[in-house]
């Protein structure tokens, strides 16, 4: 193919979820809904657990981070999402289409490998409790989530390292909301193979593995808790549950979107929505839901929120004068 015959791609158009008018409308109260509530509901968690030192634990300082990196997960495409359902041309730049993907792997992987930190963690507390803080100090889990960033980083950046130089010199239509590896590969004006097999190996091999460790491990922590009749194995056996509905909520999209992403599949635009929007969302639900410590914790921060504000307005001098 002769190179000088094309205009090289500077970028993307993507074609979005739907072209009717009517959905977009709803989609955009949804979306947005989701959105706001999944930013406060993270954030209210991070808050809550910063503030109360009754949760300054291992497992309060894991979750506190997965809430973080779930603020990260939903902003990375929601609002870009959001704010071309009313553009007609939803365009993304070379650049930006990459500096998307980069982070979407990055926090993604991230996450997985922060879950798997979380199973050890409740492995150590359930199996091994008498040594739980001794060996779940806070250095090792300042170091347990270095690592799952670093992992996450190198994760993403080997992946970037073989597509960030592909030569797009044809269609630049995207069937999609947002820029992934799998349909931006597919653009590409040369053989994409091989780079096709690599991301599914990466992607689905992280993703497919990941889950199954997670799902080893909580079979293995299970039956140690049936061991137990006790009210503390009661009360492990809801915070486990609560883990496995995030990892199946997690994965279940990752798994289907990057074990087969070839041809790509109408449905992974939506099952994408699911892993950027619906599952940020879900975790505080489950987490809050399934938690009464957690649940106390935050009735004490809003308390402390709603005192301080009213503290504030009784020594506020402007008040004082008007009274």
């Amino acid at each position: 193919m002769d190179g000088g015959n094309h205009s090289m791609v500077s970028e993307f158009l993507l074609l979005g979820l739907t072209s009717s008018w009517e959905i977009q409308i709803l989609l955009f109260l949804l979306f947005t809904i989701f959105y706001i509530a999944t930013m406060l509901g993270n954030l209210f968690i991070v808050l809550t657990i910063i503030s109360d030192h009754h949760l300054h634990s291992p497992m309060y300082f894991l979750l506190a981070n997965l809430s973080f990196i779930d603020t990260g997960v939903s902003s990375i495409a929601t609002p870009k999402m959001v704010y071309d359902l009313f553009r007609k041309h939803k365009v993304i730049s070379l650049k930006g289409c990459i500096t998307q993907m980069f982070f979407i792997h990055t926090v993604g992987g991230t996450e997985m490998v922060l879950l798997i930190v979380m199973a050890y963690d409740r492995y150590i507390a359930i199996c091994k409790p008498l040594h739980y803080l001794t060996i779940m100090s806070l250095k090792t889990c300042i170091s347990l989530l270095a690592i799952s960033w670093i992992i996450g980083l190198i994760h993403s950046v080997a992946q970037l390292a073989f597509v960030v130089n592909l030569p797009f010199c044809g269609p630049n239509q995207m069937d999609s909301f947002y820029c992934d590896f799998p349909r931006f590969i597919k653009l590409a004006c040369i053989d994409t193979y091989k780079l096709e097999f690599l991301v599914t190996a990466n992607s689905g091999f992280i993703s497919m593995g990941t889950f199954f460790i997670l799902i080893v491990s909580y079979i293995f922590i299970l039956v140690t808790v049936r061991k137990h009749t006790s009210g503390s194995a009661s009360k492990a056996l809801s915070t486990l549950s609560a883990h496995i509905t995030v990892v199946v909520f997690f994965f279940g999209p990752c798994i289907i979107v990057y074990v087969w992403p070839f041809p790509t599949l109408p449905i992974d635009k939506f099952l994408a929505i699911f892993d950027a929007l619906i599952t940020p969302f879900m975790n505080p639900i489950i987490y809050t839901f399934r938690n009464k410590e957690m649940k106390v914790a935050m009735r004490r921060f809003v308390c402390k929120v709603l005192s301080f504000r009213k503290h504030s307005f009784r020594h506020n001098p402007r008040n004082s004068d008007s009274s």
